[in-house]
């Protein structure tokens, strides 16, 4: 998507956006200076090919920083003033993590007016600077970023974990030069996600079986993995069960939020050690 957005066409888009919704809480010099900044970012990123060097003067760079938040507020203008506006009334639910965007339609009762409705809906998102997006068509059942979504006749939604078949699971293998502990934070962090993410047991176990295997033909050895999983599991269904709120529990009673110091601040850079040698030199050996 980055790679898409006009840069001559988002740049104003954006900026007129900061105006208008800034202006009431930051004052004019900051506004002015975030759109300088974003200018002097968008029109001069370097792109290094070996030994040549390029400025890319259109379009979103893949790495600089405000990308994700460029893009997400790029396409936002569109949703606000033309989808939202116009298909509110037939979509109960909109959501949207940069280019990945999960909706709940609501049918029509008359099939092919239904499916003219949904028709004109695919075409309004494409109209927005070139933007080209791939429209699933309606089902009961979606993958949405890493899970797949299951509405049930209870008025429930399951889950369960979804991995792409272009997935490589490239996970650091046991000769790395890596701590020794790194295997345990894998094991740990994959374990929690895993539980978390599915609502059924049984779907959790096989995920953590195939996650298993994957790291025993990396090279680890099984011994030390069932021990670490034994933990992880433990670790992971005492997490989830404190983390799940109680219904019993008077909200009233928990404890107010830290107060965010909202102050400005800027921030200075030190390099942790500068005699030690630079990523380019270690690169090179």
């Amino acid at each position: 998507m980055y790679t898409n957005i006009k840069t001559d066409v988002a740049l104003p888009a954006i900026s007129q956006f900061f105006q208008e919704e800034l202006r009431n809480h930051r004052p004019p010099s900051y506004i002015w200076a975030l759109i300088a900044a974003l200018r002097i970012v968008l029109m001069n990123s370097i792109v290094k090919f070996g030994d040549t060097c390029l400025r890319q003067i259109s379009r979103t760079s893949m790495g600089i920083a405000p990308a994700p938040t460029w893009a997400t507020i790029f396409y936002a203008l569109h949703k606000h003033c033309i989808l939202l506006s116009k298909w509110k009334s037939c979509l109960l639910f909109y959501k949207r993590f940069i280019d990945d965007t999960i909706g709940i339609w609501l049918p029509h009762p008359n099939h092919d007016i239904d499916s003219a409705l949904w028709s004109a809906l695919c075409r309004d998102l494409q109209l927005w600077h070139g933007l080209e997006w791939t429209v699933s068509p309606c089902t009961n059942e979606c993958n949405f970023m890493d899970l797949t979504l299951t509405p049930t006749t209870a008025g429930t939604i399951e889950t369960n974990l979804f991995e792409k078949n272009q997935n490589l699971y490239l996970y650091i293998p046991p000769g790395s030069a890596h701590p020794k502990a790194m295997i345990n934070g894998l094991i740990f962090g994959n374990t929690l996600r895993i539980i978390r993410l599915c609502s059924h047991d049984d779907n959790a176990t096989c995920h953590l079986s195939n996650f298993k295997t994957r790291l025993i033909v990396k090279g680890y050895s099984q011994e030390l993995l069932d021990l670490i999983f034994v933990n992880a599991i433990t670790h992971a269904k005492a997490f989830v069960s404190n983390s799940n709120p109680n219904p019993n529990h008077d909200s009233r009673n928990r404890c107010n939020p830290p107060v965010q110091d909202t102050s400005p601040k800027v921030f200075l850079h030190l390099k942790i050690h500068a005699a030690a040698w630079s990523s380019d030199y270690v690169g090179c050996g």
